[in-house]
């Protein structure tokens, strides 16, 4: 299928053709027939990407900051490959979308295949949306019109958060597509209206919707026009539709406002704010947020789980349904505000325009119509020759040459995990992402043969000898289940899985295939200083002391990986690493532990990533691991030492490892951060067409994954 993509780097807008996406449950699949181009939030895109390295820093001081603090910890050649692989990966546009149903997902009622909806989707032939990011298209309401639902319930919010009586005054700043809709909506309300914009043509429009407009572009005074307007009074409300980073709109909002005057800000301005503007008038001020209540809240629009109306009358969902209602009323004039319409093909042409200065307002992508919901995978093949030359073709089978398969293209897999199988040797056959943008940006960059959205046909894929499981970790027990049973080889990124009944089940089926690699991405004991450092201590028989600090940083308490059904919570996912490493170094079982975290306290949302995990080996060594979310980012994120033998040796980020008293060894230094991530996976590769042995025995996988799931029980028990 057809969908656009925009470069952060460059700023260009393609056409590409990337694999449908899979229905979820949930979820309904839906093929396209318009989308509304975003005037505001897409040519802010577009700007920013054509910006030179100079002006995007200025357009994100924060993320600047963010960078300065990466090199101080990790190094300027990490930090720089990070920055450049951020803004290499392609960007989906788009999020207001028209189309009919051509699947529906379980869980899913009120919606049936044929319907025609809206959503929150991209510009693509075919979306999988969330069920309460859509809605039914009354009949008498055109797909055109339709288009313009997503962007008139960000209008909507906004006139809900300043809930304006009937009679009063409301100014609209900002006249572009969102102003306009709002002006109209404002006036079915029974507002007076007072719209403010430089353009004539939109003003024009704006008096077509019933409202009363200056322009300040040709030295008309605002305020004067304002206060007439209010009879004197000031004005009841003012929504800030505009974009710019001008502070004006604000400040003139607050000076033409009554007391006791509401603002509400829906656009994007600038907010140095004037405290006495507010405080002698007692001014409401307030940041909408896009379609309404629901909006960022996963249980919400991925879960499924509405908010009861008795509490939440309007949510993102019931707002779309408000504006349709109000479309399938007449109340809104939308053709009106229709400038262009393009082709999908012409799509280039269409942002072109928004950067060119020429006038437009609704910009409409039409799509051709098709049937069903697409091809689920694109054949790259004939851009790309294959990655290995002079090896024959193989058949898949265990034994033979690695053919991979990855599972997952998120930025981790795409940044780290793709170029070390690439560089190992492997031979790149298919990539599957669940959106298929990723997986084709991936795929040609690191010239896969394939590039898919359907997860089940690489199972099936004879020609895959291979699999690297890159997914959330709630899917990895399944996955490597999964691929057990095809006869593949697998490389799990951690963690294994989320549960001991999962794991029993993933040793008891690697336990009988011993013609198969099972290996899970524990990469620190791969890297260099590691190396050294073991080779060191082979040489110390006494028992050792190891003290392993990790300065996590924080990760909000809603984010996935925080969600033991789904990410398993930071113990499972990251502290694993630290266990392994531990486990490694001393060569020895683990014997037992204790874990003990930050008692609980009402500024403390997450305690289990604030955490001492001591570790007894059965050869009398001790670890003990402070894995701590609470520190500062300026600090070092992994430090280790170990005591053994009257000497010592001391790694700082896999950078620097420092060594006390070992006669004739100097101290290493790396000039960019090693985490052994690509030596990791050279050797399972080297392994795979060997035919074996795995580089981290089976045993040790099952141990170490046996032991970081009761660790983390335990700091989730009760004290």
């Amino acid at each position: 299928m057809k969908q656009i993509l925009q470069s952060l780097k460059t700023g260009e807008t393609t056409v590409a053709d990337v694999p449908a996406p899979l229905l979820k449950s949930g979820h309904i699949l839906v093929n396209t027939s318009y989308t509304l181009v975003s005037a505001g939030t897409e040519r802010m895109l577009v700007d920013f990407g054509k910006a030179n390295w100079l002006a995007k820093a200025r357009q994100q001081p924060d993320k600047v900051r963010m960078v300065l603090d990466k090199v101080r910890t990790d190094g300027l050649a990490t930090t720089i490959d990070a920055v450049q692989s951020k803004l290499d990966q392609p960007l989906a546009l788009g999020y207001c979308n028209v189309g009919t149903v051509a699947e529906v997902g379980a869980g899913v009622d009120g919606i049936s295949a044929g319907d025609r909806v809206v959503s929150n989707g991209g510009h693509a032939q075919v979306v999988c949306v969330p069920k309460n990011l859509s809605a039914r298209i009354p009949d008498n309401v055109t797909d055109e019109q339709a288009s313009f639902t997503v962007l008139a319930a960000i209008g909507l919010q906004g006139i809900r958060l300043v809930n304006p009586t009937l009679g009063e005054c409301v100014v609209v700043t900002g006249l572009g597509l969102i102003g306009l809709v709002t002006v109209q909506m404002l006036r079915a309300q029974g507002c007076r209206v007072l719209g403010i914009d430089f353009d004539d043509a939109r003003l024009e429009l704006a008096r077509k919707f019933g409202a009363e407009v200056v322009n300040p572009g040709k030295g008309e005074d605002v305020l004067a026009v304002a206060s007439s307007f209010s009879r004197g009074r000031g004005v009841d409300a003012v929504i800030i539709t505009a974009s710019t980073q001008s502070n004006e709109p604000v400040s003139q909002a607050a000076t033409m406002c009554r007391k006791r005057g509401r603002i509400v800000l829906v656009g994007v301005t600038g907010l140095e704010l004037s405290r006495s503007d507010f405080y002698e008038k007692e001014l409401s001020f307030q940041v909408s947020c896009s379609y309404g209540p629901g909006r960022y809240d996963p249980a919400y629009e991925y879960n499924g789980v509405d908010y009861p109306v008795g509490f939440v009358r309007w949510t993102e969902q019931r707002n779309f349904e408000a504006v349709l209602d109000l479309m399938a009323s007449g109340v809104l004039d939308i053709d009106s505000l229709i400038s262009h319409r393009f082709a999908l093909e012409q799509a280039e042409e269409a942002y072109n325009l928004l950067s060119s200065g020429e006038a437009s307002l609704g910009i409409l992508l039409e799509y051709p119509f098709q049937q069903g919901a697409g091809s689920r995978s694109i054949s790259l093949k004939e851009d790309h020759e294959s990655v290995i030359t002079g090896r024959e073709p193989t058949d898949g089978s265990v034994g033979k040459a690695a053919v991979v398969g990855f599972l997952g293209a998120g930025n981790y897999a795409g940044r780290v995990l793709i170029p070390a199988f690439k560089s190992a040797g492997a031979e790149m056959h298919t990539v599957v992402s669940g959106g298929g943008v990723s997986s084709v940006h991936y795929g040609k960059k690191y010239k896969f043969e394939k590039a898919s959205t359907d997860s089940n046909a690489l199972m099936e894929d004879t020609s895959v000898n291979t699999l690297v499981i890159a997914t959330r970790h709630d899917s990895h027990a399944r996955q490597v289940l999964d691929g057990l049973r095809a006869g593949k080889h697998i490389f799990c990124e951690k963690p294994l899985c989320l549960t001991g009944d999962e794991l029993k089940e993933i040793e008891s089926e690697a336990g009988d295939r011993l013609d198969q690699l099972l290996m899970i991405g524990f990469n620190r004991r791969f890297a260099p200083h590691v190396i050294t450092a073991k080779s060191l201590l082979e040489k110390v028989v006494e028992p050792k002391n190891l003290v392993m600090t990790v300065n996590a940083g924080s990760i909000p308490a809603d984010h996935w990986t925080q969600d033991s059904k789904v990410g398993g919570g930071r113990i499972v996912g990251e502290a694993c690493h630290f266990i392994d490493l531990m486990r490694h170094l001393v060569g020895a079982p683990i014997k037992g532990f204790h874990a003990v975290s930050v008692g609980r306290h009402p500024s403390v949302e997450i305690t289990e990533d604030k955490s001492t995990i001591v570790l007894t080996f059965a050869d009398g060594s001790v670890g003990t691991i402070h894995y701590l979310a609470n520190g500062h980012k300026g600090f070092p994120k992994e430090r280790l030492e170990i005591f053994c033998a009257g000497r010592v040796l001391q790694l700082d980020n896999f950078r620097k490892l420092k060594v006390y008293g070992w006669p004739g060894v100097k101290d290493h230094r790396l000039w960019r951060q090693d985490k052994g991530q690509a030596a990791c996976a050279r050797e399972f590769i080297k392994a795979v067409s060997a035919g074996g042995p795995s580089p981290i025995p089976l045993h040790e996988v099952i141990e170490v994954s046996r032991v970081t799931l009761e660790v983390a029980e335990q700091l989730r028990s009760p004290r």
